[in-house]
């Protein structure tokens, strides 16, 4: 990888953590509650290596069969991966033995598979609830009046730990446009604590590049980046 291309990472993530912090100080918040996750689908090795060099700790995936061809090579230490994208139920064991953590649960079936797996595996795997807050029919998640019937399922799991909820906000033009989703999200979670008070639920994973400001501002503890950092 040439000089040229590792200065233009290192620009890219330091603009975006100084974007974070801004985005956190307005809201009343410490940049240090938001944790970053470095979408790294399609982004060779070397480049992800180059940005965990940078500081760069959390990084996510969509596909399993990418992952598991990119990170034969384990991550360097106190790294993580994350997949964020929908999961088929064939691959459970796969994900279950790649990732930290799994961020699209959204259906019953997927549980089963993943506790199987988790089971077979004897590790306890940290998985967010994906919800579809916007109801959009191309995109994974469950519906909203679903999530306390799953959320009571992976709660009675002892290999699965449910950690929060996560969603994928609508492309939109305007950022601002998204703040009802997010809102959202943030309102369903605090409900689910509410009914569930022995589940942390401390994760809101929500936000992307073009909208990670907004998402902070309504409460996200994690944003998904991609195109901010690796362009």
């Amino acid at each position: 990888m040439s000089e040229q291309v590792e200065t233009a990472l290192a620009e890219r993530v330091a603009r975006v953590r100084a974007d974070v912090a801004e985005a956190a100080r307005v809201a009343g918040r410490r940049p240090e509650e938001i944790e970053i996750v470095a979408v790294s689908k399609t982004v060779p090795r070397p480049v992800i290596d180059a940005a965990a060099a940078l500081g760069l700790r959390h990084f996510g995936e969509n596909r399993v069969q990418e992952a598991r061809e990119k990170f034969a090579e384990p991550l360097p230490p106190g790294c993580d991966l994350h997949l964020i994208g929908q999961l088929q139920t064939n691959k459970a064991k796969l994900a279950v033995r790649l990732f930290d953590m799994i961020e699209s649960v959204d259906r019953v079936s997927l549980i089963e598979a993943l506790e199987k797996a988790a089971r077979q595996q004897e590790r306890i795997v940290p998985v967010l609830l994906q919800v579809n807050i916007a109801g959009e029919e191309q995109k994974a998640g469950c519906a909203p009046e679903e999530a306390a019937a799953l959320m009571e399922r992976l709660g009675a799991s002892p290999w699965l730990e449910p950690r929060g909820l996560m969603t994928i906000a609508p492309l939109v033009p305007d950022p601002e446009l998204a703040r009802p989703v997010f809102a959202g999200l943030r309102e369903l979670r605090d409900a689910l604590r509410r009914r569930f008070p022995g589940q942390d639920l401390a994760t809101l994973s929500m936000g992307m590049s073009n909208d990670y400001r907004v998402a902070i501002a309504e409460g996200a503890t994690t944003i998904r980046v991609g195109r901010a950092i690796f362009a």
